[in-house]
């Protein structure tokens, strides 16, 4: 990956529905070039998707909720039923396995309300088993990026 592939990168990542035209412009490049870039970026997994960023508070997702899980056993089996778990939560958007003593897992979850997240840890609670759980609300989100540190040297 030279110095182009990395421009590429910061620009579509910024920008995700940057026209073509527009990116080629940007890197002085001509459309196929820059095309046949950006898809041997995606063919070599540099590129895994594209995405709309939404608003939550838009679409009534106010509540960010950081639940830490600490477990007895880490087994394979363990670990695949909780996979399978947080897999069937759309609440549970993203999940963390951590180092250090106070949490294995950490889960950042979106709700409407303290309510829904209440119920849905409940529910959590019935189908898997843990050794504690604590919960932290957000109070300020302060920085949410997707954006990635690209080095461009």
């Amino acid at each position: 990956m030279d110095l182009t592939d990395k421009r590429i990168l910061k620009l579509i990542q910024d920008k995700a529905d940057l026209p073509l035209s527009e990116l080629a412009r940007k890197l002085g490049l001509s459309k196929t070039a820059c095309w046949n870039r950006i898809r041997r970026l995606e063919e070599t997994g540099v590129i895994t998707g594209r995405f709309t960023k939404l608003n939550r508070f838009l679409l009534d997702l106010p509540v960010v909720i950081f639940l830490d899980i600490t477990v007895r056993r880490h087994t394979k089996e363990w670990v695949t039923q909780f996979q399978a778990l947080i897999d069937h939560y759309p609440e549970i958007v993203e999940v963390h396995r951590l180092t250090g003593d106070r949490a294995d897992y950490r889960l950042k979850i979106l709700c409407a309300s303290i309510e829904d997240y209440d119920k849905m840890q409940q529910d959590l609670i019935a189908k898997i088993e843990f050794n504690s759980m604590s919960s932290h609300m957000s109070l300020l989100e302060m920085k949410n990026t997707t954006a990635l540190p690209i080095d461009l040297k």
